[in-house]
């Protein structure tokens, strides 16, 4: 691959695009391309075609997708499915048509059955049930791999899958109701951090950027009090226990049990440089007969619970109140940490630990 290449970044203005350019353009790479949604809607099959007959693209990343949290992915099961299903279909269906060199698809490791083994193999994919609130997004991506295995397998395609663990990073999704874990929980006991010390002018601001169901900076506090509220950022008077230095409690969906493991996103970037510019699906699969489970975990091989997770954000913030754990609410997929062996021996491994990129991320999400 050379550094004038033309790079097709699906879904480049996204939190794993966005990092994915930022690493490839810092490594010399200068003939990148990418189409915001306004401009080129991945799930039309026409457009898309008309894009790659139009750009010739010679290498391509699918970082484009539908996603969300637990909320997001039980509510908006049929938009999950449909959606993830069109975006890869037409992509990786033209990347075949226009003889792109190499395709990487990223996927997720929910592909994995629900209570499989730990850590999880790669081999692990389809050998039991998933988790049910996540399904639909799950066996979409799971037939975004398949078509990238059939491709190779029937027309010699050079089309590698990446299942990365939990991203994080500049650019995320913020939105309470839909984003992921750790955001959601940033986001959560940052904005308690500024109610304890009762810095309206920080929720202000935090909501011009953000706004919470169409709550935004120039409401009223009330009507900022009572979103928080409504979202589980609480003020009670005269509460105080060991746990709680201040009046604030920030609630957690789940009894905080289940254990995450979280990849800084330029982590994953550096990741799909290396894969594009040292591995071909042949180094994968060479020697097999029946090619199953081509595809590359992408993760830190350690994880933490909720719980824990919770309590270092609030050590990182300098959030002095308590949690309240709401078992009411769904826990999600237990455990899923996925092994990384196969591609630390190919050469690929981390550099940002988790306690590091957390504070990365508030000094990003205090700038934006």
């Amino acid at each position: 691959m050379d550094k004038t290449s033309k790079i097709y970044i699906a879904g480049h203005t996204g939190l794993v695009g966005s990092a994915i350019w930022k690493v490839f353009e810092s490594n010399g790479y200068t003939n990148l391309t990418g189409k915001e949604f306004n401009e080129l809607d991945l799930r039309n099959q026409t457009d898309v075609s008309k894009f790659f007959c139009e750009e010739q693209p010679e290498y391509v990343i699918v970082a484009a997708a539908k996603v969300g949290g637990i909320f997001a992915n039980n509510t908006y099961r049929a938009e999950f499915i449909y959606d993830n299903l069109m975006i890869e279909s037409n992509i990786i269906n033209e990347a075949y048509k226009n003889n792109v060199k190499k395709l990487i698809f990223l996927g997720s490791t929910c592909i994995y059955p629900r209570d499989t083994k730990q850590p999880i193999l790669e081999e692990a994919l389809l050998t039991g049930p998933l988790e049910y609130t996540n399904e639909s997004y799950a066996i979409a991506k799971i037939a975004g791999m398949k078509l990238c295995d059939s491709y190779n397998i029937q027309y010699d395609t050079n089309f590698i899958s990446l299942m990365p663990t939990n991203i994080y990073g500049p650019g995320d999704s913020f939105n309470l109701e839909t984003s992921h874990v750790l955001p959601a929980l940033f986001r959560k006991i940052y904005l308690g951090f500024c109610l304890e010390n009762n810095n309206y002018d920080a929720i202000k601001k935090d909501f011009y950027s953000r706004p919470i169901e169409g709550i935004s900076g120039n409401s009223s506090l009330q009507e900022i009090d009572s979103i928080l509220t409504k979202y589980g950022i609480i003020k009670r008077q005269s509460y105080y226990n060991e746990d709680n230095k201040s009046d604030v409690n920030v609630e957690i969906w789940g009894t905080g049990k289940p254990m995450r493991e979280f990849l800084w996103s330029e982590d994953l970037a550096d990741a799909i440089l290396f894969v594009m510019e040292n591995i071909d699906f042949d180094d994968i699969t060479y020697g097999i007969e029946e090619i199953r489970n081509s595809h590359l975990n992408i993760g830190t091989g350690t994880d933490l619970s909720i719980r824990d997770l919770s309590y270092l954000i609030k050590e990182i913030l300098g959030f002095q109140g308590g949690f309240i754990f709401n078992k009411s609410k769904p826990d999600g997929t237990y455990r899923k940490t996925i092994s990384v062996e196969r591609i630390h021996k190919l050469g690929w491994h981390h550099k940002i630990n988790l306690d590091e990129g957390i504070k990365l991320l508030y000094e990003w999400y205090l700038k934006y």
